[in-house]
């Protein structure tokens, strides 16, 4: 009988202990940053920055598209280069995906293919899951 309780303990803490795995740490993942652009595939590069509580992890350009970023950090410039169009500008990597919220974009510059820069007027950037 002695053993058989041990055994229920036994059973009853790793039973605790399982449930309690609930994850609450961080959740690294990519987040991506979009484009709304009045002239699309009119657009040559765009100079743009992402601000967030932490420093990004990585950044991957949207298809077609070349990016150039200075060295990642919660405030970070970027500058995308190709035929821009609405949606993915590019991709960045964050360490948690849950503060999404938290990280914001803001278009600095926009030139048209031959290098002439454009009004911003209805330009805007978004960053999502």
């Amino acid at each position: 009988m002695k053993r058989l309780e041990g055994w229920l303990l036994v059973a009853l803490a790793l039973g605790g202990a399982g449930s309690c795995s609930e994850s609450s740490g961080p959740v690294a993942g990519v987040l991506t940053v979009s484009l709304t652009t009045p002239n699309a595939s009119a657009d040559g590069a765009i100079l743009f920055s992402v601000f967030g509580p932490e420093a990004l992890t990585s950044v991957t350009a949207g298809p077609g598209l070349r990016v150039f970023a200075q060295p990642l950090s919660t405030a970070t410039r970027f500058a995308v280069t190709g035929t821009l169009t609405n949606g993915a500008l590019a991709t960045i990597g964050v360490a948690d995906t849950r503060k999404a919220t938290q990280y914001a974009a803001i278009v600095q510059a926009v030139s048209a293919p031959d290098f002439q820069l454009r009004s911003l007027t209805g330009y805007a950037l978004t960053v999502s899951p």
